[in-house]
């Protein structure tokens, strides 16, 4: 279910992407992409597996720099820099803009570590900022009431719908502008998947948040705006309503009605 609250109608681009080309060597894997990213909205992509949706995802914080022989070609804008200039810097960008992945990935470390990680390479020593930063991002993932008392334990004990959440609380502890979740619940269970679920309603009042998903029906019911991608191509982007009702293009509607993909 799509949010209550209303939404103006034209919200501001948080992330403007031109002519981005992308590739793995000579393959070429994103073809001349162009969309705009709402703020403080929640933007869907969907699509086959390989069509080119997680590599994207990957541009928008310069993950995929982390991959050998890879070229990018194009814009990304981020509130109006582009972050593929010379001069930018990639520590800070990843602050900004950060990646939850498919599945939970803590560290090997305690539940409080793990969120005062980010706070401290970025300076943070004093004991209690970093107390108030580690229990606003638990309290902002609803973990604060689970986990206050098992602050010292090992985050790998918690369950995987907590370290999920917990993960999602150590991006947000960096105070990240825009969050980017790669699959984020298909490692989880129906009850784990809709915490999740409704914790991204929840952020997107205050974080940008662009969602890959194979789940077509969890894609109607947390975005605002759906991307189709096929084969490296965006085939369509528009308002999630209309990508699920009245799509533009007939290969949108095949693939969201389960003609094929």
């Amino acid at each position: 279910m799509n949010k209550a609250y209303p939404r103006p109608d034209k919200a501001k681009a948080k992330i403007v992407v031109n002519h981005l080309n992308f590739y793995y060597g000579k393959t070429q894997a994103l073809l001349d992409i162009n969309l705009e990213i709402p703020e403080y909205q929640v933007t869907a992509l969907i699509g086959p597996s390989g069509c080119g949706k997680s590599t994207f995802l990957r541009c928008l914080n310069r993950m995929n720099d982390t991959i050998p022989e890879t070229l990018v070609e194009g814009e990304v804008l981020l509130d109006g820099r582009n972050i593929y200039a010379p001069a930018e810097d990639i520590p800070n960008l990843r602050q900004e803009v950060g990646l939850v992945f498919q599945k939970p990935n803590p560290f090997p470390q305690s539940v409080y570590n793990n969120v005062a990680f980010g706070p401290r390479v970025l300076g943070i020593r004093d004991r209690v900022e970093l107390d108030g930063i580690v229990e606003n991002s638990l309290r902002q993932t609803a973990l604060w009431e689970e986990l206050k008392g098992r602050l010292n334990e090992p985050a790998l004990s918690l369950s995987a719908g907590q370290q999920q959440r917990l993960c999602i609380a150590r991006v947000l502890a960096t105070r990240a502008e825009v969050m980017l979740m790669d699959e984020p619940c298909s490692a989880l269970d129906p009850i784990a998947t809709g915490k999740v679920e409704e914790l991204i309603h929840e952020l997107s009042d205050r974080v940008t948040i662009v969602i890959v998903t194979h789940n077509m029906q969890q894609a109607a019911r947390v975005s605002e705006k759906t991307g189709l991608f096929w084969l490296g191509e965006l085939v369509e982007f528009d308002d999630t309503a209309r990508i699920f009702t009245r799509p533009r293009q007939k290969k949108t509607e095949d693939y969201v009605t389960g003609r094929f993909g």
